[in-house]
């Protein structure tokens, strides 16, 4: 466990990228390269239905500081730059997009043995501004976000959390959508590596009285296998099948089918990540 709380985003996120993280359902091609000068080159291809699309992304990292770029075959274009220690303990982002440049944002994040905290302005005429601090430690922690339009002078939203971890396991409820959905999760580690493991969420909608229950787990067949399924309370399950062809290299197949329509095809996926 770190030496603080982390970021209001990580409350939850364990729990999440156990369900969602993998399950794919378009066919996905990538290959890395690394040179000696530490730039990682990779390139990949997507196709979905009968569309076919790729991009291209470089990544240098020096010391303290790291640049991604990112091109697609549509010719747009995005750069994140990340800067650690720039004032101690922090870490700014900035994130600049083109021909859309005023998607971009500038984000700092700082981190204190007790809590962290997140600004993010838009780069642009009329910037929305999000920021969120959490407080605790790396066992337990509580925070809030929010997000502001200066053009309306309005929240846009506001989402408020708390998380217990421990070694082996982690919970976490959060209160999203303007106080709309309420959403609890528990994550429970089966061994020391965390490849196996055992998920439940809950979530609930009160505008609409929609309640969604998912359980789901992962299971490490070897050192070079692990599966994952899923299933919620509409008959949604899923499964994936991952598997390390060589080292670092990964083919993952995923599935997901309706059981209460059978009669519907069922989503497939596979992904072919291939690194030196």
């Amino acid at each position: 466990m770190s030496n603080g709380p982390g970021l209001f985003s990580d409350i939850g996120k364990k729990s999440k990228d156990l369900l969602t993280r993998d399950y794919l359902s378009d066919h996905k091609f990538s290959v890395s390269t690394y040179s000696e000068s530490g730039v990682a080159l990779t390139t990949s291809t997507v196709k979905k239905g009968g569309y076919s699309s790729g991009d291209v992304a470089a990544q240098y990292i020096y010391k303290n500081t790291s640049a991604d770029i990112k091109v697609d075959t549509e010719s747009n274009i995005s750069a994140t730059l990340t800067a650690a220690n720039i004032i101690p303990s922090s870490k700014t982002i900035a994130i600049l997009k083109y021909p859309n440049y005023e998607s971009g944002k500038l984000e700092f994040q700082y981190f204190h043995p007790h809590a962290s905290l997140t600004a993010a302005v838009g780069l642009n005429q009329a910037p929305p501004v999000d920021f969120s601090v959490t407080l605790g430690t790396p066992t337990f922690a509580l925070g809030a976000e929010a997000g502001y339009e200066t053009t309306s002078g309005k929240l846009t939203k506001y989402t408020a959390g708390i998380t217990v971890t421990k070694p082996d396991s982690s919970a976490s409820v959060i209160l999203g959508d303007k106080g709309d959905t309420i959403r609890a999760s528990y994550i429970h580690y089966t061994d020391q590596l965390k490849r196996s493991a055992a998920v439940g969420e809950i979530s609930r909608k009160f505008s609409t009285n929609e309640n969604t229950f998912t359980v789901g787990g992962s299971y490490a067949i070897d050192s070079l296998t692990q599966v994952k399924v899923k299933l919620n309370n509409h008959g949604t399950l899923g499964a994936v099948l991952q598997h390390e062809v060589i080292r670092k290299s990964l083919v993952t197949i995923s599935s997901e089918f309706d059981t209460k329509a059978l009669d519907k095809t069922p989503k497939f996926g596979v992904s072919l990540a291939l690194k030196p």
